[in-house]
């Protein structure tokens, strides 16, 4: 029997209020975890911690800057310190997309220190503060949120894909060594999700080639082996399955969930 039970396991979460966020975090709680929810948005951690409460769970949240190591460590102490021995991993999804429709050359330094202020270096802090506890525990289980983007070159996005790449090094290194721990670390690499944010994407495109978003939107499934894109649910589910029992000898895996598009 396939174990997909959280209970007894509590999991932190970034960014659980925009896009994937809130449908991740529900699955979560849905199959018995309790969470903390990190984010820099207070009014979105609260609603979702509202919406959170029909699963009677203990769902709590921390106000936190992922591009501060101040912040996160003490986002961390207050994780170990609410849940003890319960804490069992990380779900991070938060990342910046960053400048759209910008060629290599015209992309400034700012924009490369922003976006991977948060999509690497926030990543490499949040397991430095978080790992130590779940290796005291010997066992424990890390999924970051990376995507099809450090799968493959790509244009107009050359610095997001950039991190998505380093963050798969961090993971697979990051597993070597957290592994004889009982520790897992994977990625879950999306394709297209469709949401206010490919909306906007696919919005942006159409105006710089003439076309328009729905014609883009077609176009971008077609591409697919399934002609679909990702819901919400799709990115969801393959995270619950990477944080239960049921993935228990799967470390240093990058999953792609994507329809079909890298094959």
């Amino acid at each position: 029997m396939v174990d997909l039970s959280l209970e007894g396991r509590a999991i932190v979460v970034t960014g659980p209020g925009k896009g994937m966020g809130p449908g991740i975090a529900a699955t979560l709680a849905e199959h018995g975890a309790d969470l903390l929810l990190v984010g820099r948005d207070v009014g979105a951690l609260e609603t979702v911690q509202d919406d959170l409460g029909r699963f009677e769970r203990r769902i709590e949240f921390h106000p936190t800057d992922l591009s501060s190591e101040a912040s996160i460590g003490l986002m961390a102490r207050k994780a170990i310190d609410l849940f003890g021995d319960k804490l069992f991993g990380l779900v991070n999804i938060a990342g910046l997309a960053g400048p759209t429709g910008r060629k290599l050359w015209q992309h400034t330094a700012a924009d490369y220190d922003e976006l991977f202020s948060v999509n690497v270096r926030g990543a490499f802090l949040l397991m430095r503060a978080l790992m130590p506890a779940l290796i005291d525990h010997r066992r424990g289980s890390i999924v970051h949120v990376g995507g099809t983007f450090g799968h493959k070159g790509v244009v107009d996005a050359s610095i997001y894909g950039c991190t998505k790449w380093a963050l798969r090094g961090l993971a697979k290194s990051a597993a070597l060594e957290a592994g004889p721990f009982g520790v897992r670390v994977n990625i879950v690499a999306p394709g297209g999700v469709d949401g206010p944010r490919v909306q906007r994407q696919l919005a942006e495109r159409a105006a710089l080639d003439g076309t328009t978003a729905e014609e883009l939107y077609a176009r971008f499934a077609a591409g697919t082996a399934l002609k679909r894109l990702n819901k919400d649910s799709d990115i969801a589910a393959a995270i619950l399955f990477l944080m239960s029992e049921a993935a228990r000898n799967i470390t240093g895996q990058d999953l792609i969930v994507d329809g079909g598009t890298i094959v």
